[in-house]
């Protein structure tokens, strides 16, 4: 059951990526910008892969598992900065992935720990 649930979810995902590449919404951007293509289906793809983090969030059967799809969800966010800078062209929003990424490194840390059963200062 496992292997059939597998299958059906790569078929899933390989139709939806599939969409996004050869036929893009174009709502997101506005049509003058350059590299709107490119930059509008990487945007999908983020906001796909943000949902499949947020599933393992939420389903996660431990907290290991938690931990890696929030620091991967901040990876993400990253992400998604890095494309509002290159499609407006304001360099705030790399100050604001850098931000994001140092607080998910430290939160992920912290968190790890927590789980380990140690403190903070050890």
């Amino acid at each position: 059951m496992k292997i059939v649930r597998w299958l059906i979810g790569l078929i899933v995902l390989s139709f939806i990526i599939g969409w996004i590449i050869f036929r893009p919404f174009s709502f997101l951007f506005y049509p003058d910008l350059p590299f709107v293509g490119f930059l509008g289906r990487a945007m999908y793809i983020l906001i796909l892969a943000c949902a499949l983090c947020l599933y393992r969030v939420f389903r996660g059967p431990t907290g290991a598992d938690r931990i890696v799809a929030i620091d991967i969800f901040g990876i993400m966010i990253v992400g998604f900065c890095s494309i509002l800078t290159i499609s407006t062209g304001r360099s705030w929003y790399i100050d604001i992935g850098i931000a994001w990424a140092l607080q998910s490194f430290i939160g992920t840390l912290a968190l790890s720990k927590y789980l380990e059963g140690k403190g903070f200062d050890e």
